[in-house]
């Protein structure tokens, strides 16, 4: 976000909170937000708190009715929210790590519907970007928010659109862009992004109003990948552009039983109140845009997304689940057409499962069903050698895919080529209680072989 001073845009912006919030109707559930401040949030002109009461709100004013009731660039959004009666909200205050599945965590993602990550301005850490992607699997909803690149606020050599960047490829859980998107590396200073036609959509079309258009003052874009993940969904783009996988502001997409959204500017969730010396812009109620209605339709949609509690730990019948997990017994438990056995060079043992390498168009596939316990952890790991061919350093014309039942959990392509096996593992724990068929897919173009080599797979619950 870039702070906007002018006189001709100041007088287009208005101070009042979304009118008619109070009267919102909701179900009857109580949706549990926490709001991140762990990752200098407030850094330079940044305020993106909802308030400075941490991690209570109520504290400052527990029947808040404006904006100033709260002190925090966000404050309008918290307050849209405790009005309606239907929430509860938390931060994450400075000093904190975000953790999933922690007993001693009074705030930890388990005990939350949804998580807020308002332009971070700090790398998050392994462990914690492991919590976030199986908060989002086990049913988390997840809002992020990035700003345009070259905004490091806290002079770290991390802004929003790397920070975001790095969750997608560096995770542990899925580092394969389990999201379908990626932050574009663009500062656009000014645009008024347009909504696509979709009346059904509950993000665009909700509760808390119709979104049209929201803003952009200094922000950036988003590309989709839905090779990547066809969840993936673009609802707003550049005012100069068409619906299409480049110039998305605003992008939906499921991972797991959970729901993501995010969007490509803070200007818009700015309510122009903030600590004293704050320089801020208040978009929340800006005339030419929709934007209190589009954070509070998101909210909405994410937190109801479904509760998230860690699987409980009493794991009756632990172990390895896949049978003939290192193709040893040839193609006993398994189904498909990949060559298993002595032809490619298995990890360990004698043999192993090649997909495609033919240099044509070639599918090749294999695939079990198992039972994963309830009350378990579970986790699917495996060996993949990667060869091609292929030249590009750049294009995935061959690929790779795991899937559980109907979604794929993890790609691979040409462009992971390397010399031996590499070890994969992907978090099962959501899918505890039911029968799932894991399915390994490799496709291949029509020429330059790329080889898939999969070897020693384990579905292991604890």
């Amino acid at each position: 976000m870039r702070p906007i001073t002018g006189a001709a845009l100041a007088a287009a912006l208005t101070a009042a909170v979304l009118p008619g919030i109070a009267a919102t109707a909701h179900a009857a559930t109580t949706h549990r937000v926490l709001f991140d401040s762990s990752k200098a949030e407030t850094a330079g002109n940044a305020d993106w708190i909802i308030s400075t009461s941490q991690p209570d709100p109520l504290k400052q004013d527990s029947t808040p009715s404006s904006d100033k009731d709260w002190t925090g660039a966000l404050s309008s959004w918290g307050i849209a929210l405790q009005k309606t009666g239907q929430y509860t909200l938390d931060t994450l205050p400075a000093g904190n790590t975000i953790t999933y599945g922690s007993t001693s965590n009074a705030l930890d993602l388990s005990h939350f519907d949804e998580f807020v990550l308002p332009e971070p301005n700090i790398r998050l850490s392994s462990s914690e970007k492991t919590a976030l992607l199986k908060f989002v699997q086990n049913g988390g909803g997840l809002f992020l928010i990035s700003d345009h690149t070259g905004s490091d606020r806290n002079n770290d050599g991390w802004d929003s659109p790397a920070i975001i960047n790095d969750i997608m490829t560096s995770n542990g859980v899925d580092n394969t862009d389990p999201f379908g998107f990626s932050v574009d590396l663009k500062n656009i200073s000014t645009d008024h992004p347009v909504a696509i036609s979709d009346s059904s959509n509950p993000v665009l079309n909700g509760s808390f109003g119709t979104v049209k258009h929201s803003l952009i003052a200094n922000g950036t874009t988003f590309t989709l990948k839905p090779a990547d993940n066809p969840a993936v969904k673009g609802l707003l783009y550049l005012s100069t552009s068409s619906p299409g996988n480049t110039n998305a502001t605003f992008v939906t997409s499921t991972f797991g039983q959970g729901r993501v959204a995010i969007w490509n500017d803070s200007s818009p969730i700015d309510d122009g109140t903030g600590e004293s010396g704050k320089t801020l812009y208040n978009g929340w109620t800006d005339s030419t845009a929709n934007n209190a209605a589009l954070a509070l339709n998101a909210t909405a949609w994410l937190a109801g997304s479904g509760t998230t509690t860690p699987p409980s730990g009493n794991c009756a019948s632990p172990g390895q689940k896949l049978a003939n997990p290192g193709f040893e017994s040839g193609t006993t438990s398994w189904s498909g057409n990949a060559t298993i056995g002595t032809a490619a060079t298995p990890h360990t043992g004698t043999s192993a499962a090649a997909f495609d390498g033919q240099g044509v168009a070639t599918t090749n596939t294999e695939s079990q069903t198992v039972s994963i316990p309830a009350g378990c952890s579970a986790s699917l790991s495996f060996w993949l050698h990667v060869s091609t061919a292929e030249t590009t350093t750049s294009s995935k014309y061959d690929t790779f895919a795991v899937a559980v039942g109907s979604t794929t959990v993890a790609t691979f392509s040409n462009l992971d080529a390397a010399s031996g096996y590499q070890q994969h593992s992907v978090d099962l724990s959501a899918y505890a209680g039911q029968s799932v068929t894991i399915k390994f897919t490799g496709a291949e173009d029509y020429e330059k072989q790329t080889t898939f080599v999969l070897d020693d797979t384990a579905l292991t619950a604890s």
